[in-house]
């Protein structure tokens, strides 16, 4: 058993005319422990929601998700979340504010343990010399770092984010996105993440989730990153497999995550194909491919799903 289990999970809402209707359905797969995973899809498609349900903040309509042998029903400081917003506490400082979680996780501890632990992450996230700041006195980068050390300073099993990078720059988001992979590396921690940007899902995940068009959303694919895992955003491009996986995730959105409303994928697919675009063929696509631009011709190699 993989130790995240996501099985036929399906969020209804009522509808205007009083009918319920599914955002998204029979939603089911896994994630093996210390694996990095994104999630992409159009607005509407319930991956936000999809997150909520695994931090507990929401209740599935139907299905069940299991991590660590165990079912989630509710919050756990087994699992950490960081969202788009830095959600921090404007009244105490970045010293205080990783240390409130840390009192939560560890109750027992006196005020030097968790002064070490709250510094531990403070350095790894590049905040040295910024402790005793507040809110008010940090960036958006330096807030959103803040959020992401206050998840790994309470060592959770799982670390869930919803797009944290979605509001900052690109310098800024590049230099956290290096950041959080050194951590991820450091502490083998397993990731599920929300993101709309196809460059950062390559080089930060291990699978990337495809979701189709909602209402009604199902998982289109899996796509397994083939390129080596000790990878670079400054050297990734140079690798042919980063084009051939690009592209298979660009076509995807543009063209495919909305033929499955229609059936003309073939329906609602009950196990969603793991799929390797970066192996196939020999010869790269071109440096200069936008995403206004997608090459649809990419033909996946489709792997055995493990069930």
């Amino acid at each position: 058993m993989a130790f995240l289990e996501i099985q036929s999970l399906t969020k209804t809402y009522a509808g205007r005319d009083g009918k319920p209707f599914a955002v998204f359905g029979d939603v089911s797969f896994s994630i093996d422990k210390g694996e990095f995973v994104c999630i992409i899809g159009h607005s509407g498609c319930g991956k936000t929601t999809i997150l909520n349900v695994l931090a507990g903040l929401d209740e599935a309509s139907s299905g069940v998700v299991v991590m660590d042998e165990r079912e989630v029903a509710g919050p756990s400081l087994d699992r950490g979340v960081v969202f788009q917003g830095h959600a921090l506490m404007p009244w105490l400082t970045v010293m205080k504010n990783i240390a409130f979680a840390v009192k939560s996780r560890w109750p027992d501890w006196n005020r030097t343990q968790v002064t070490i632990q709250c510094q531990k992450y403070i350095d790894l996230v590049g905040l040295t010399g910024s402790e005793h700041k507040k809110p008010a006195e940090l960036s958006g980068g330096m807030k959103q770092r803040v959020g992401i050390a206050r998840a790994f300073a309470i060592q959770p099993k799982m670390l869930l984010l919803d797009e944290p990078f979605g509001a900052l720059d690109a310098l800024t988001r590049g230099t956290i996105q290096d950041e959080l992979l050194n951590i991820c590396a450091a502490t083998h921690q397993t990731v599920f993440m929300i993101t709309h940007d196809v460059d950062e899902a390559i080089l930060l995940a291990d699978k990337v989730i495809l979701m189709s068009n909602g209402p009604g959303a199902v998982i289109a694919e899996v796509v397994e990153n083939t390129m080596p895992r000790e990878r670079s955003r400054h050297t990734i491009h140079h690798d042919p497999q980063y084009y051939r996986i690009r592209n298979h995730l660009v076509d995807f959105l543009v063209n495919r995550s909305k033929l499955f409303q229609s059936g003309a994928a073939g329906g609602r697919p009950k196990h969603p194909p793991v799929v390797r675009p970066g192996l196939e063929g020999e010869a790269a696509f071109p440096a200069a491919i936008s995403e206004a631009e997608p090459h649809g011709n990419v033909t996946p190699l489709v792997a055995n799903r493990k069930h």
